[in-house]
């Protein structure tokens, strides 16, 4: 005989965070999802109790797969689903996790993270899908990260009351052990967990943008669409709420007022990619944005494209996770070009086809971030240097001046990209150190005297500050030359060059004025400076 956990369910189907079978859902489709949800509900329930050794669990488990493998079971969740006709096969793969979370108690790594979702979230969507008659290739890619979005956002939520109350911890223990070890990671005052918990919601929000089309992909099912719309408006305000706060110091929660909004949002049209990807750029509040505002229509809206993409692999290199974690994610964006599978990737595609840009230079961005990616960062030499700048300046300024529609001035964007990225590793020397990155090539420091070691003391070296000054001529010389240069090309169209270029000669000078010995504080612009860059933008001024 199936017996059910000892206690009351650890929830109900109306304390869900994201219902599945929501009033939204026609009746009859309703009474199938519900007859699956108590089925599942309480295997989950049986696997999460506290009461129950791991055998107790398994034998119980496995009695309920039994049960949903007879028709003519007397079990009555699994009779329920039989007599549906609904979910069986997605049943079992969500006991399978079950199971899993009866044996295992601790991730290694996302990997693995991804796998349990697969069969514990992932078949949910494709019975639903399945039950609306609107399952398809890219409506199952969607409706997975949809749910493996949100089965990792109730992890995070959960962390503390799983690992008190069950034992079990998802956050994967080799990102963990960038904080110390779990007792480390889930010490209140431990102020690396916050750098962890925003690489792992970065890789939520990915799931979510591959989602992000699901309402559109089914919309030949009006509630179907709908519930998926507020779901991921849901999704999106979880995720915006633990970026906000911390899971481990305090409950984070949706409350009333988010159901409220999500589903009075959700007959409207969702925001598309475009308006995400403009959000993506606003967040990030970076002075190579001021540049962007001067274009419009298609062009701002590639730019932003090509802009957000950068950004979101630099986050993956910069990202608080395991060296062998950023090169798989970084290998994904890989694929992505080849395969747009996201909001991001969509829109780059869109760009690319629009004002032909190569990508040839998207994949160099990659590989110069694959060397960011590395858990301590030398390069060897000046062929070096000028090759990792390449990838990850050049490669923007060849994409930048095609879409400004000056592809005549590609050379000229090259260099410019170089002068910008010595003036980057110039302002961040001591971050980068912290982060045991040099981006000094090895030759120059062995020429200076000054031996390889653990960075921040190569940056606190008497002569570095030599090293640093010398490096700046050459970004000097390069400003310079692009100035003399620039007249040589359409002015209207290399405005957002000429206002990038602004603010990042201004840095410079900032940094020529402070010094290369002792502290080196990171120059900031200011309020007014910003406006000044916003009233070139719009033409105001030279």
């Amino acid at each position: 005989m199936t017996e059910a956990a000892p206690g009351s369910p650890n929830r109900d189907h109306d304390t869900e965070n994201f219902p599945t079978a929501s009033l939204i859902l026609a009746k009859p489709v309703r009474g199938k999802v519900m007859a699956f949800y108590r089925f599942a509900r309480m295997a989950d329930d049986i696997a999460d109790s506290a009461e129950l050794d791991p055998s107790e669990k398994l034998r119980r488990l496995d009695a309920m797969g039994e049960a949903l493998a007879d028709p003519a079971t007397a079990f009555p969740e699994a009779a329920a689903m039989h007599a549906h006709g609904v979910g069986t096969e997605e049943a079992m793969l969500i006991l399978e996790a079950f199971r899993q979370d009866a044996r295992q108690a601790r991730y290694a790594d996302w990997a693995e993270l991804e796998h349990y979702c697969a069969r514990s979230a992932d078949p949910v969507g494709r019975m639903l899908l399945r039950l609306h008659g609107v399952a398809s290739e890219a409506g199952h890619a969607a409706s997975d990260g949809l749910c493996t979005a949100l089965q990792i956002l109730n992890h995070l939520q959960d962390l503390v009351d799983d690992r008190q109350k069950i034992g079990r911890v998802y956050m994967p223990q080799s990102w963990m052990a960038l904080a110390g070890g779990e007792e480390a990671f889930f010490t209140p005052s431990n102020p690396r967990r916050r750098d962890i918990l925003d690489a792992a919601l970065d890789r939520v929000e990915e799931q979510l943008d591959r989602a992000q089309n699901l309402p559109r992909l089914v919309a030949a099912s009006r509630r179907l669409a709908l519930q998926s719309a507020m779901t991921i408006s849901l999704a999106r305000r979880l995720l915006a709420k633990l970026r906000a706060a911390d899971p481990v110091l305090g409950r984070v929660a949706l409350g009333k007022g988010d159901f409220a909004a999500a589903l009075l949002a959700a007959p409207l049209p969702g925001p598309h990619d475009p308006d995400l990807v403009a959000g993506r750029v606003a967040r990030a509040a970076s002075s190579f944005a001021r540049g962007m505002r001067a274009l419009r229509g298609e062009r701002r809206r590639s730019l932003w494209a090509v802009y957000a993409f950068c950004r979101a692999v630099d986050d993956i290199a910069d990202g608080a996770m395991p060296e062998a974690e950023k090169r798989r994610f970084l290998a994904d964006w890989r694929g992505k070009l080849q395969r747009p599978d996201c909001v991001l990737s969509r829109e780059l595609a869109l760009a690319c086809r629009g004002f032909d840009l190569p990508l040839a230079e998207c994949e160099a961005m990659i590989a110069g971030m694959e060397t960011d990616a590395a858990d301590r960062l030398r390069i060897a030499d000046e062929a070096g240097l000028d090759l990792y700048c390449r990838q990850v300046a050049g490669s923007v300024g060849a994409l930048a001046v095609r879409i400004f529609g000056a592809p005549e001035a590609e050379q000229w964007g090259l260099r410019l990209g170089h002068t910008f990225q010595l003036t980057n590793i110039l302002r961040d020397v001591d971050e980068d150190a912290a982060r045991e990155r040099v981006y000094i090539p090895l030759s120059r420091l062995r020429a200076a005297g000054i031996e390889d070691g653990p960075a921040v003391e190569i940056v606190r070296h008497p002569r570095f500050a030599g090293i640093c000054a010398a490096l700046a001529e050459q970004a000097k010389a390069g400003f310079a030359r692009a100035e003399a240069e620039m007249g040589q090309y359409n002015p209207i169209a290399l405005l957002p060059a000429r206002v990038m270029m602004w603010g990042y000669h201004h840095l410079f000078q900032l940094m020529l004025a402070r010094g290369w010995e002792g502290a080196r504080v990171r120059p900031r612009l200011s309020k007014r400076e910003k406006l000044h860059m916003a009233a070139m933008a719009l033409g105001w001024r030279a």
